[in-house]
């Protein structure tokens, strides 16, 4: 919903803290991450927005969105990230791109212990020349908390200010701007920067002291909003910094022009929700709908599956819930016909006496003539069900017998 309102401008800035899964590859689920969302919206945005911008400050690469617009021009991805011996190995400063999409990857690798000032002085020179360079439409910024101060798995040295301060600068431009989620183990301090970045979005102050809530003892022991800075030592020295930058201006240097994208007709939305709603609203029950309408409301038969069925391997049964067939009760059972398979015939011979001109009879072998009963057999789920009649319809003696294997009753009756 929230995406849809930014393909269409109808807000500004969109947020969806609970994405930002960006270690998700086509086919493969990586680090914690089992689908692209990033990915998936962008390709949205693509269906309005010539050109759109990922930059991602968590402290691990996003590998996942990289690959994914690794040969294309009308993506930029620009990461910030730890990098050396580090989860998950990629984003070299000569990952640039290949193809249409070479000098479309920029990547600026860190060690470890980064502070706000440090960070502040390479992401503000590298966004504004990125910027100024491939001019997008549309910007997509990961906020990771994982780059925070005291994360469990992170290394760097941010705080909430240093933090807030990438979503203040891009927010600065005033493009069309998607705020997404993404690593965090310290859970008090995700809340925290989220909470505050949340908060800049808005242009509104909140206070340091936060208001009792239940949760309200993990944030101690000092109860605040926003966090201190540890004593680790700063390993990216300003030379270092400075080297990356000038290489990174270099290969941005290298971008030909601005890419454009050739006019052609808008594919439909991946869930138009506001249409869907729309036209359920408005419909008449008395006119025809439209086939598209139709299709909407078809329900992929491989869906459904029935609980009991789930053993093994055989987790879906594909016969159950396809039965449409109305059911009938026969002496108490009821026997739902589906497929007729065949009529086997019972062969019951015919005594007849014959009385002699002399008044003596004659018991006869089985003439010729027989009497034929036939009978009807229906399968239910491959099964073969058998009836019997109904009572007050002929003795037990005027029944058929089961057929044998080969369908046909050898046994004769009195």
């Amino acid at each position: 919903m929230q995406l849809n309102s930014i393909e269409k401008k109808l807000t500004d800035i969109a947020i969806n803290w609970a994405g930002g899964l960006h270690h998700a590859k086509k086919s493969e689920a990586s680090g914690f991450c089992y689908i692209n969302d990033i990915v998936l919206a962008i390709l949205e945005l693509l269906k309005y927005h010539q050109r759109v911008l990922y930059i991602d400050i968590d402290i691990h690469h996003g590998d996942g969105v990289e690959e994914a617009f690794y040969t294309t021009d009308r993506v930029m991805t620009v990461s910030f990230h730890k990098f050396g011996e580090y989860f998950p190995g990629t984003g070299d400063l000569r990952d640039i791109g290949a193809g249409r999409g070479k000098y479309y990857a920029v990547n600026f690798p860190l060690r470890d212990g980064i502070d706000d000032d440090s960070y502040e002085t390479i992401f503000k020179p590298v966004m504004t020349k990125v910027m100024e360079s491939y001019q997008p439409n549309a910007v997509v910024l990961q906020c990771g908390a994982d780059s925070l101060t005291g994360d469990r798995l992170g290394c760097f040295n941010l705080t909430l200010k240093g933090h807030g301060k990438c979503v203040e600068f891009m927010k600065g431009f005033n493009l069309p701007l998607l705020l997404v989620g993404g690593g965090g183990y310290t859970i008090r301090n995700v809340a925290r920067a989220w909470t505050y970045e949340t908060a800049i979005a808005l242009n509104q102050e909140i206070p340091n002291e936060l208001p009792y809530n239940d949760y309200f003892e993990y944030y101690g022991p000092d109860f605040k909003l926003h966090i201190s800075p540890s004593n680790m030592p700063n390993q990216n020295n300003t030379d270092y910094l400075d080297k990356i930058k000038v290489k990174l201006f270099d290969n941005l240097r290298m971008l030909p022009h601005v890419p454009g994208v050739q006019m052609q007709p808008i594919p439909d939305d991946a869930m138009d929700v506001d249409r869907v709603v729309d036209e359920d609203k408005d419909s008449d029950p008395d006119k025809r709908i439209s086939q598209l309408q139709t299709d909407r409301r078809v329900t992929d038969e491989r869906e459904l599956s029935d609980s009991e069925d789930e053993d093994g391997d055989n987790r879906r049964d594909q016969t159950n819930f396809k039965r449409k067939a109305s059911s009938d009760a026969v002496n108490g059972t009821t026997v739902t016909p589906i497929t007729k398979v065949t009529e086997p015939t019972v062969v019951v011979p015919s005594n007849t006496e014959q009385t002699n001109e002399n008044g003596s009879t004659n018991e006869n072998p089985p003439a010729e003539s027989e009497t034929i009963i036939t009978t009807t057999t229906t399968t239910i789920a491959e099964e073969i069900t058998k009836t019997t009649p109904a009572e007050g319809e002929g003795d037990a003696s005027a029944a058929p017998t089961e057929p044998a294997v080969d369908g046909m009753d050898t046994s004769q009756t009195s």
